[in-house]
């Protein structure tokens, strides 16, 4: 892998993670339409470890509130009223909405991962997923404010982040259609995407880490993969900025429009080329 293609697929990675569009299908998808010839095992550690760089966004652009909600579950539990506060409430809430993806994931691992060198089912599942975006954006309420969710929200919400284990559904286009379908609001909604997303990326960068390290040749990938998670980090933080903003006022309608296009230029290109 050349310093040029882990910028190009940084700087994908950081766009593309937060917006519900897919950023495992774009990393994916881009090589096989450009024709780059990579090692397939270790372009999937990598593209896990690129992640790693977008969670380093999550947590400078919410620090403080990773630290007032630590803070608040330590409190809570010294106090032995663990749910004492809203701030600690979330933390659990957040700590809820994580076992499905975790237990889904270690259940199912090699399936996923098997998904990923089948780019054409990862177009379609791109393309077809946009209803998920339709869907939510047609019955969700958009009432609820973040502290009235609850602890069968978080779960139920965590179900919707396991099904993006398959390429090229969304983590967040998943965990943000679920809050909505719950009835909250598009901000709330995509705030605890976010902070949903700091135990599952950090999670898999670590099992990521593991499989890249038992990789031949892995010192060669190392640094493309430090300007390459770099790179991700600075877009990732500019794409968190610009969708709370963007959410403030509008819908996610234009996404699941580009999934619908995109997912179907990618499987026609690919099929067309088979």
């Amino acid at each position: 892998m050349t310093i040029l293609q882990a910028v190009v697929l940084g700087v994908v990675q950081g766009l593309t993670e937060f917006l519900p569009v897919s950023s495992t299908a774009h990393l994916i998808l881009l090589p096989h339409l450009l024709g780059w010839q990579l090692q397939a095992d270790a372009v999937f550690a990598f593209d896990v470890l690129l992640q790693l760089g977008t969670l380093a966004a999550v947590l400078i652009y919410f620090h403080h509130d990773l630290i007032e909600i630590a803070a608040a579950m330590l409190q809570g539990l010294l106090k032995r009223a663990p749910w004492q506060n809203t701030t600690a409430r979330l933390g659990w809430l957040l700590i809820a909405g994580t076992i499905p993806a975790v237990v889904l994931g270690l259940a199912l691992k090699p399936y996923f991962e098997a998904l990923h060198e089948q780019p054409e089912v990862v177009a379609g599942v791109l393309a077809g997923t946009a209803i998920l975006i339709f869907g939510a954006e047609r019955w969700g309420r958009r009432e609820r404010p973040l502290a009235t969710l609850t602890a069968l929200d978080a779960l139920l919400i965590g179900a919707f982040q396991a099904s993006a284990l398959v390429p090229g559904v969304s983590r967040s286009a998943a965990t943000i259609c679920g809050a909505l379908l719950r009835g909250l609001q598009r901000p709330d909604a995509a705030r605890f995407s976010f902070l949903l997303s700091v135990p599952v990326l950090a999670g898999a960068g670590v099992l990521a880490a593991a499989d890249l390290a038992s990789t031949p040749n892995v010192a060669a990938l190392l640094l493309p993969l430090l300007i390459g998670t770099f790179t991700s980090m600075l877009v990732g933080l500019a794409s968190i900025y610009w969708l709370l903003s963007y959410l403030q006022r509008r819908s996610l309608l234009v996404f699941g429009w580009y999934r619908i296009a995109a997912g179907l230029l990618a499987l026609a290109v690919l099929l067309l080329r088979a």
